[in-house]
């Protein structure tokens, strides 16, 4: 398998603009969640891991605050809005890259997540000779013709067919071409045929069952078995400050000083946030509210925490038990306590018994033996649901 570093350049587009319409729901299908994340959110970063630059993400026209909520934290994707037709909506992704001229473009499906690095290298490996290459299987049942009144008219040779997938690979300047030279209606199924249209050759490379596409609601459960239980931890510190207020646990506790931080610098509760999204594999605290970000300046961490129980009730599991150690040496938590195992278990939509908060000094060692700051780490247990 080739290092990341030795692929060679390319750009990237995700189609996102259906409506996703037999998964069911309100919610477009790319932004359901699978295995704890937004379904359009696998497949882009999967793109940007092995070195997509830039990146283009077609969405609806009235889909742009859905899309940037799947996909915060991730700055180097561009939005595009699609068109009528998914054809269409690739011609805008691609006309959005012409400043760009990349030679090379992957053009993909937000409804495939599963997108294995391998299949990258074959695509890109295979433009060095056709200037386009699809991802295929093999069809390994017999096929048969329907004809009227739904009866056996004929069969197929499955030999010379294939199942085909994305991403698809093309050299830049072909697709865009083709794409502009299209005539009659925007109905082609894929880019392969829109670029085979338009007397282009397109290679067939080997795909991966891995690529399957999410198309019913049975799709968005995870087939790998989930383990019974999940385990995450989370560590967060801040600076102690004159004229701050001092937020722990979702409570304000009275103190001459108080926590700095670009939101209300709730150290615990960030410290049980990244414990809930590490256990399921969603990042960080940062991913979801980036400090970058202007809305969340102020904010009350408690709505940090929920976000991450509800991403982990999506992914299927329900809160175990929190256990939370908070290191300071000022204010004395132990007066606070009960409330905060109250305002923690609220919060999180579990019972006091699930939650248990303690407290340490570092016997006057380090920032926080100097009251410089607090430091908080917690460990939290999910479990089935």
């Amino acid at each position: 398998m080739a290092s990341l570093s030795s692929l060679p350049p390319f750009a990237a587009i995700v189609v996102a603009a259906g409506k996703g319409l037999r998964v069911g729901g309100d919610v477009p299908k790319q932004f359901r969640h699978w295995r704890g994340r937004p379904l359009v959110r696998h497949s882009v970063e999967a793109l940007l891991a092995a070195g997509a630059q830039p990146l283009v993400v077609v969405i609806g026209a009235d889909a742009r605050d859905d899309a940037e909520a799947a996909l915060s934290g991730l700055d180097s994707v561009r939005f595009v809005t699609g068109g009528a037709s998914r054809q269409d909506s690739v011609r805008n992704g691609l006309e959005a890259l012409a400043d760009d001229a990349p030679e090379r473009v992957l053009i993909h499906d937000a409804a495939r997540p599963d997108l294995p690095l391998p299949v990258i290298e074959r695509l890109l490996e295979a433009l060095e000779r056709q200037p386009g290459a699809i991802p295929v299987l093999p069809v390994v049942d017999s096929l048969a013709m329907a004809g009227q009144g739904n009866i056996m008219a004929g069969t197929a040779q499955r030999e010379s067919l294939r199942r085909v997938q994305t991403p698809q690979a093309f050299r830049f300047a072909a697709i865009l071409a083709a794409h502009r030279a299209w005539q009659g209606a925007t109905l082609a199924g894929d880019d392969a045929q829109v670029l085979v249209a338009s007397s282009g050759s397109v290679a067939l490379v080997d795909g991966d069952e891995c690529l399957k596409k999410i198309t019913f609601a049975e799709d968005l459960v995870d087939t790998i078995k989930a383990p019974a239980f999940r385990i995450g931890q989370g560590y967060d510190v801040h600076r102690l400050e004159v004229g701050e207020e001092l937020w722990l646990c979702g409570l304000q506790i009275p103190h001459d000083k108080g926590l700095s931080g670009h939101s209300d610098a709730d150290v615990a509760l960030h410290a049980i946030t990244d414990a809930v999204l590490g256990a399921i594999g969603a990042g960080d605290i940062g991913t979801h509210f980036p400090p970058s970000d202007p809305q969340w300046r102020g904010a009350r961490s408690a709505q940090f925490l929920a976000h991450a129980v509800k991403l982990a009730r999506e992914a299927g599991y329900e809160i175990g038990n929190v256990d939370l150690t908070l290191i300071c040496e000022a204010p004395k938590i132990g007066p606070h306590r009960p409330a905060m195992r109250s305002a923690v278990a609220q919060i999180m939509g579990t019972t006091e018994s699930a939650v248990s908060i303690k407290a340490t000094t570092t016997e006057k060692l380090g920032f926080t033996g100097r009251g410089e700051g607090i430091a908080a780490q917690a460990i939290v247990a999910l479990a089935l649901a």
